[in-house]
């Protein structure tokens, strides 16, 4: 096949997106289960991987790298918004998606200066299609 045929290009595409990797941070085990499962039925090649709170997350993130990050705002120990800035400085090629049932102005500003989309939970199709369509994918 030649360099040039646009059926290679698509098909790298293809493999590109579905080669991506995902941190799912929240302390909720239903919320997590939800998120992977709405996650892998659109991207079943996806690697999903879970933390139950801000500090599993920073410990699992200190040797990974991933493409994504979905992180719920209100957890026991480090809140979502904290742990965003303490991962960033070693993740910022990364996209950042914070859930929260409750969003209030502040937080709302405090993540857009994070450059961080929110989402509001309930985890519903809606809502993981507002999150694949902020992955652009």
């Amino acid at each position: 096949m030649k360099k040039h045929d646009s059926s290679f290009y698509i098909r790298r595409s293809d493999a590109l997106i579905d080669n991506k990797k995902v941190m799912v941070v929240d302390d909720s085990r239903v919320s997590r289960m939800m998120i992977k499962a709405q996650l892998l039925a659109k991207h079943p090649h996806w690697q999903i991987y879970e933390a139950t709170d801000g500090q599993d997350a920073l410990e699992k993130m200190s040797d990974l790298v991933v493409d994504y990050f979905t992180i719920d705002l209100n957890m026991p120990g480090i809140d979502g918004l904290t742990l965003i800035e303490q991962l960033k400085p070693q993740h910022s090629e990364s996209l950042y998606v914070l859930l929260t049932a409750n969003i209030q102005q502040a937080t709302h500003d405090k993540a857009q200066k994070l450059a961080v989309k929110c989402v509001n939970k309930p985890i519903t199709e809606q809502c993981i299609s507002s999150i694949l369509e902020y992955f652009n994918v």
